[in-house]
This record gives C-alpha cells, sequence and structure tokens, in this order.
C-alpha cells in the first residue's frame, strides 16, 4: 500500500513538472510570435529621411567673374588710297574726336581741284551764252537744260574732290587711346587698309555670364560693385547696361556692367574682375532641398509624414531655385514634416520608417 501511494506521489510531481514546462514553452512561443509580428512590421516600412519644414534668410545675392572691355573700341581704316606723309601720334597717345592722327600725299588731288575749278568756270560761261542765246530763240529748251546740268556736274565734281582732300587728314572719331599703330611715314593705303586701333578706357564695360536662376533678379540701370583681381582693396560702382536676351552656348546669359574707371584709368580691358550682385532686403522664405522633390522641381509635388507613419503626396508651388534649394510659395507649413530622401519607394499611402 505504501509503494502504491509513493508511486501516484510521483506520477503527481512528474505531471506537475511537465505542465509547469508547457506553460512556460507555451508563454515563450506567444512573446516570439509577437516579436516577430513587430519585426515583420517593420520590415514592410520604407526607410526614408526627413526633415522639419521652416523659414530660412533668403539672400538672393551673388557674385560673377567676368573681363573688362572698353566702353569704346575702334579699329581704324582707310577710306581713301594714298601715301602717309606724316603720322602725328604714337601707341599711348590719348586722343580726342576730330584730332588729326595722320596725313596722306594730295598732290594729286590739288591738281585735280584745279582742273576741275577750270571746267566748272568753263561750264558756267557756257550757261550764260546758252540763257542768251535762248531768250532770242536761238537754242532750244533741251540745249538749255544741259548747259544747265554740266554746270551741276562740274560743281558736284569739285565738291568730291574737296571731301578727298579733306579725307586726307585721318581724324580720330571716338575719344580714346591708342592702343596700336599700324601706319608709318611713307606707307602706301588701299581702302580698308588698317591704320590704328583706339580704345576708350575712361569707361569699361565688365562682361559677366549669369545663370538663368540669377538673371531673372537683376534689370538693366542696377548698381552694382564692381571690383577688380589685381586691386582686391579697391571698388568700383557699375550700372547694368546690357542684358542679353538669349543664352550662349554654356545656357548663361551675358550681362555688361558699365564702370567709371578713376583718374590713372587703373582698369584695363583684360583684366578680370567681379560684380558683386547685393540683394539690398534679405527676406525669409521656406526653402526646402531639391531632392526633395518627386522626379524633378517641375512636378511640383512632394512626400510629407502624417502621424500614422505613411507617406503622403502633397502639391505645393514651387518659386525660385537657389542653388540646392527651392523655394516654396505655397503647400507647405512651418512644422510640416517633408520627407528628403527615399521618395523613389513611396507610393502615396505607404508605410515608412523615419532615420536621423
Amino acid at each position: 500500500m505504501k509503494k502504491f501511494f509513493k508511486a501516484l506521489l510521483w506520477i503527481v510531481i512528474v505531471a506537475g513538472v511537465l505542465a509547469t514546462i508547457g506553460f512556460v514553452l507555451e508563454e515563450n512561443k506567444a512573446a516570439n510570435d509577437a516579436k516577430t509580428a513587430i519585426v515583420a512590421q517593420e520590415n514592410s516600412s520604407v526607410l526614408v529621411r526627413t526633415e522639419a519644414v521652416n523659414k530660412q534668410a533668403l539672400n538672393l545675392g551673388f557674385s560673377v567673374n567676368g573681363n573688362f572691355i572698353p566702353s569704346q573700341e575702334l579699329s581704324f581704316a582707310s577710306e581713301k588710297s594714298g601715301r602717309v606723309v606724316k603720322v602725328m601720334v604714337k601707341e599711348g597717345d590719348a586722343v580726342r574726336v576730330g584730332q588729326v592722327l595722320a596725313t596722306i600725299r594730295v598732290d594729286q588731288l590739288n591738281v585735280d581741284r584745279q582742273n576741275a575749278e577750270a571746267i566748272y568756270q568753263n561750264a558756267l560761261k557756257d550757261l550764260a551764252r546758252y540763257e542768251s542765246a535762248y531768250s532770242t530763240g536761238g537754242i532750244t529748251q533741251q540745249q538749255l537744260e544741259q548747259a544747265k546740268l554740266a554746270v551741276e556736274n562740274a560743281k558736284s565734281r569739285i565738291e568730291q574732290i574737296e571731301i578727298n582732300i579733306g579725307d586726307a587728314s585721318i581724324r580720330s572719331s571716338i575719344n580714346g587711346i591708342i592702343a596700336e599703330r599700324k601706319i608709318e611715314p611713307g606707307s602706301v593705303l588701299n581702302p580698308g587698309a588698317q591704320m590704328f586701333d583706339i580704345v576708350n578706357v575712361a569707361q569699361v564695360k565688365l562682361k559677366v555670364p549669369v545663370s538663368e536662376s540669377q538673371v531673372i533678379q537683376i534689370k538693366e540701370g542696377d548698381q552694382v560693385k564692381v571690383t577688380a583681381s589685381v586691386f582686391p582693396d579697391k571698388e568700383f560702382t557699375g550700372r547694368v547696361t546690357f542684358i542679353s536676351p538669349r543664352a550662349d552656348q554654356s545656357l548663361n546669359f551675358p550681362v555688361e556692367i558699365e564702370v567709371s574707371n578713376n583718374a590713372g584709368k587703373d582698369l584695363k580691358a583684360g583684366m578680370f574682375g567681379t560684380a558683386h550682385f547685393e540683394e539690398e532686403e534679405v527676406k525669409e522664405a521656406i526653402l526646402v532641398p531639391r531632392t526633395a522633390f518627386v522626379g524633378s522641381v517641375s512636378s511640383n509635388e512632394v512626400f510629407m509624414l502624417e502621424a500614422d507613419s505613411t507617406a503622403h503626396i502633397r502639391k505645393v508651388i514651387a518659386g525660385r531655385i537657389i542653388e540646392d534649394q527651392v523655394e516654396i510659395l505655397d503647400g507647405l507649413q512651418e512644422g510640416d514634416i517633408l520627407i528628403t530622401s527615399g521618395q523613389v519607394n513611396l507610393s502615396d499611402g505607404t508605410k515608412v520608417s523615419p532615420v536621423h
């Protein structure tokens, strides 16, 4: 009898142990299933980067480099044929409008002038005789008109020769400096032969390339601060005088800025310079990275992170593009959470997990 109770006790103990082990195993399985569900849920969401939308200082000032060019530049060419008698200027001389630079031999022109004058006087005498004869009916109206035409032709010939004699004194048509002299006394000129290069650097122009996002910020007449690379401590004031209506091959727009040179004419054509376009008033605006847009900026669509950890597309109105940032005119508010990367894997309503 004692053996029976002892055996029964052992059976009860073993059963209790087995029940305890089974309970613990079931609890562990439930916990593991819960963890697996959490991991599966996490793995089903897309990792994205986000940032909070806020207003930033919008400084549209920028600087661009270019080259100084003369405000006026002239390659002076001969209009007439002839031999150079005298050259009055040398390279580096300052000249003014109307100043004689050189003279061409005019001996033959003077002879032509005398002959033309003689022909003219004879034509006047012939006209006087024809008018007298016409009054008495000795000649026809047509003969009288021919005599008048001969006088006009002779007079025109004299005027043309006088113009040619005047052209023998070669005069400057602009104010400037002789950059290059290409003739010497005794040189024989033909029409079109190059004689002088004249540049005016009392005022110079800084020619700079401006990008499409920058060119919309400037207009003709704007005041611009200008510096030269060789004079870093000097500042010059310029004025925008030309904005090209079309871009060049680099998709930049050539802009010219007129700059008044100082008394010493320190600025030379060909020097490097920098135009500093400064924004007078710094404004605040919502700026977002270009990478936040779906596809491209022109799509005007971005993904926003909602409170339920899902991504939703939002329409916005994009403004100016400033380097890698885009101004948002409408569609976003401060405090909104913007998805800035990872959009390639998103669709409207996708579960997301932000990473920092």
